[in-house]
């Protein structure tokens, strides 16, 4: 079980890593593109990273427009779901 601080840093991380994509979460639930679960998913996906110091350092310095890491968990949905936008 993870604790609070790790769940809201990931959750952190996920949302930033779909808003580099150009991705806005909550609109694609809204559009009935993905499920609250969804994100829980993604969120989860995250907390299993064995980087997310190395995904903070990337995401401060980078351009939103570039493309999602390799090592990133949850790569394979956000591009799926940026094809769907």
């Amino acid at each position: 079980m993870y604790d609070t601080k790790t769940i809201r840093r990931h959750a952190g991380l996920f949302t930033t890593m779909a808003e580099r994509r150009g991705i806005d979460l909550q609109e694609a639930v809204l559009r009935a593109q993905i499920t609250p679960n969804d994100i829980t998913d993604g969120v989860l996906r995250c907390t299993g990273c064995t980087k997310p110091n190395t995904c903070e350092a990337e995401m401060a310095q980078s351009d939103r427009s570039k493309a999602v890491p390799d090592y990133c968990r949850n790569a394979a949905f956000l591009d799926a779901l940026k094809d769907t936008n």
